[in-house]
């Protein structure tokens, strides 16, 4: 029965990483060259895994100060109490850096949504496109549009859980699928750069840390198992996962720039051969799968956002009526970001770099050091190296967020 809960917990852990994301690694590879792009999405992989880490110690030492056996409060949560019971001076700013954290969550997760948009859009475009449904990739948003906005009037997680297992089968298929295609006629190294020029860089981050984004999950994933020890363990589900991960990662990004090079697409499934039946079933599986998952990406700001409104505005006369508009209204604020930007490699690296970078390695080594502050166990090797990783995300924050920009408002020029 425990080896069950394991295996599950480590397949919700898989749902948490391997999602549109890791199709777009081959254009980070692209950012990054050959040679050094492996090593570089192995180190922030492993200061993200740290990170993780970092956030369940301090969640399980600040459940043990305020005396809270129950354990169920999440990544925002955490933040609170680690202000609230941490250095006097600091214990002011408890509610306003709860506040932050959701504003982040809030941000990744509608800033997920909008990718997905863009991701089904262009690889729905290609499979119709082959059959002679040719239509432009703004129209396939509109399409696509009413099935998205529909999922987002589920309001009870519970009729969500199928529909995310299909997903999370539909995705990983895709992934062997598309392993499978590209390990065919494969250019010589050579011919690829090792080592790309260093203002992309940063576009390389932006889009390793947003496939890295599993954060959020860590928390509820480890309050769920019948025995929490075994999650965060030398052996446990969050390493052993995430060192899969890691290697589906590796193996996708290597495999897609080794195979397409410079014209590896923002997701590299636009890269296989629309008119061949394989390819034309990967894109749907994948589309398919992506589309399921936005109601959940979905549901955790609308979890975070609608209480908020009702204290505020409620209560309504019709409370369901008026969630549903609340949703609709976000959904399409979604669409319309979607509309803006459809240059999927770009928005994947300016979410990453803008909010994902906030959650995966800035407040993890913040509450650290809170944490320790009183301890006696907060020595320099501690100090210095959550101070290193906050320097790595605010470095990674600024540039790529910039670089992001900057190449974003280029293809508009063009």
């Amino acid at each position: 029965m425990d080896n069950c809960r394991y295996l599950e917990t480590m397949m919700h852990l898989f749902k948490g990483n391997v999602g549109s994301g890791i199709f777009a690694l081959g254009d980070a590879f692209k950012n990054a060259g050959l040679i050094l792009a492996p090593p570089l999405t192995i180190f922030l992989g492993v200061i993200c895994v740290h990170a993780q880490h970092i956030l369940i110690k301090c969640n399980e030492e600040v459940t043990r100060r305020v005396g809270n056996d129950t354990n169920t409060c999440g990544f925002a949560g955490t933040v609170e109490m680690c202000f609230a019971t941490g250095p006097l001076g600091l214990r002011k700013y408890s509610t306003f850096m709860r506040k932050m954290v959701n504003i982040f969550l809030c941000i990744t997760q509608l800033g997920f949504c909008c990718v997905y948009f863009v991701f089904i859009s262009k690889n729905m475009k290609q499979v119709l496109d082959a059959h002679g449904i040719e239509m432009d990739v703004h129209q396939h948003m509109v399409v696509i549009l009413i099935p998205i906005m529909l999922s987002t009037w589920i309001r009870n997680l519970k009729y969500l859980v199928p529909v995310s297992s299909i997903a999370n089968f539909l995705v990983i298929s895709g992934y062997i699928a598309t392993m499978y295609i590209m390990s065919h006629d494969v250019p010589s190294i050579y011919e690829r750069r090792y080592v790309a020029d260093w203002n992309n860089l940063p576009l390389f981050f932006g889009t390793v840390i947003y496939s890295f984004e599993g954060i959020t999950l860590v928390l509820p994933l480890k309050n769920e198992m019948k025995n929490p020890n075994n999650f965060n363990k030398p052996l446990g589900v969050l390493n052993v996962g995430m060192v899969i991960v890691c290697f589906m990662f590796v193996a996708m990004g290597f495999l897609s720039y080794l195979k397409y090079g410079d014209t590896v697409a923002g997701s590299v499934t636009l890269n296989l051969t629309p008119g061949e039946v394989l390819p034309q079933c990967i894109k749907t599986a994948i589309s398919l799968s992506i589309l399921f998952t936005y109601a959940l990406q979905f549901y955790v700001p609308i979890a975070i956002m609608w209480p908020s409104i009702v204290n505020r505005y409620g209560p309504f006369k019709w409370p369901v009526l008026a969630e549903i508009i609340f949703r609709s209204v976000i959904c399409l604020i979604t669409f319309i970001l979607a509309e803006a930007v459809p240059q999927l490699g770009l928005f994947i690296s300016l979410v990453g770099a803008v909010s994902s970078t906030a959650l995966a390695l800035i407040f993890p080594p913040i509450i650290e050091m809170i944490v320790r502050w009183h301890n006696t166990n907060l020595g320099f090797f501690t100090i210095t190296k959550d101070i290193t990783i906050v320097l790595i995300g605010l470095l990674g924050f600024a540039t790529g967020t910039y670089e992001s920009l900057t190449a974003i408002i280029k293809s508009f020029s063009k």
